[in-house]
């Protein structure tokens, strides 16, 4: 049996159990509310996702420098006796001209053709005064008839490509302010014609075979100004007056400002 005290009051805690419950339940939905608005506020705060990262780019090495360059001892300049068979007018016989001959007026700057040591500074009673320069590979540069080397240049100097090794005159057997210039494998002379201006990869590349040949044709050399004992011995048969040719077939001429010229024709068998 429920004491009336208890029957009385049971109305009363029904009341603020449930009173409670709804406290309780409006509490939770605060708190639920809240975090989501604290994940809404979360999610559109949020930095952008990541770009995905750029496509790797492959860069191309750039291809290595050549081993081999040559330079135009005289750039601009003409060659005008070529590498190969050439008879001077005084000659009886073509021979072969080692090298090319480039006319520039006396004192003009001569290049070094590729990189180099100076071999030997000196004079000769061929060349005149000349340059020789070593060359990695065995080849070697000549440079000569000249009118004097360039300063600093001396045996085992170091020159660049493009350094002023001498300059233009008309030592030794000239017939004119030019440069001799020749180019060389160990003892063999090569045609410089096919190097200068040119860079090679390698050795491999260079053209040896080529500018060793020497073709039968020979060079009919025309000159300005021959040896005097020659001129004399010319002149005493009477070639240089009458502009005729000599029993030996040269003709010699006179110009106006007195300087004999003169030409021998060539016959190849």
């Amino acid at each position: 049996m429920i004491s009336k005290s208890l029957a009385v009051q049971s109305p009363h805690l029904r009341v603020a159990f449930f009173a409670m419950l709804g406290v309780a339940a409006m509490a939770g939905a605060l708190n639920g509310a809240m975090a989501l608005g604290s994940w809404v506020a979360e999610t559109t705060t949020a930095a952008p996702p990541a770009a995905p990262p750029a496509p790797k780019v492959e860069v191309a090495e750039p291809p290595p420098p050549p081993a081999y360059q040559f330079d135009a001892p005289l750039p601009g300049r003409v060659i005008n006796s070529p590498f190969g068979l050439r008879q001077m007018p005084w000659e009886e016989n073509g021979r072969l001209h080692e090298g090319v001959d480039i006319a520039a007026p006396g004192g003009a700057a001569v290049k070094v053709a590729a990189d180099g040591v100076v071999k030997a500074v000196g004079v000769s009673g061929s060349y005149g005064r000349f340059v020789e320069v070593m060359h990695k590979g065995g080849l070697t540069t000549t440079y000569a008839h000249l009118k004097a080397s360039a300063a600093g240049v001396k045996r085992g100097a170091y020159l660049k490509r493009g350094t002023t090794v001498a300059y233009v005159g008309n030592s030794g057997r000239s017939t004119g302010s030019h440069l001799h210039f020749e180019l060389r494998k160990g003892d063999k002379a090569l045609n410089p014609t096919l190097f200068l201006g040119r860079s090679f990869a390698d050795a491999d590349d260079l053209p040896l075979k080529a500018a060793g040949k020497v073709s039968r044709k020979v060079h009919v050399a025309t000159v300005s100004r021959w040896p005097d004992s020659v001129v004399k011995a010319q002149m005493a048969k009477g070639g240089a007056a009458k502009g005729l040719a000599g029993a030996d077939g040269v003709k010699i001429t006179r110009t106006k400002s007195g300087r004999v010229r003169a030409q021998i024709p060539v016959v190849v068998g």
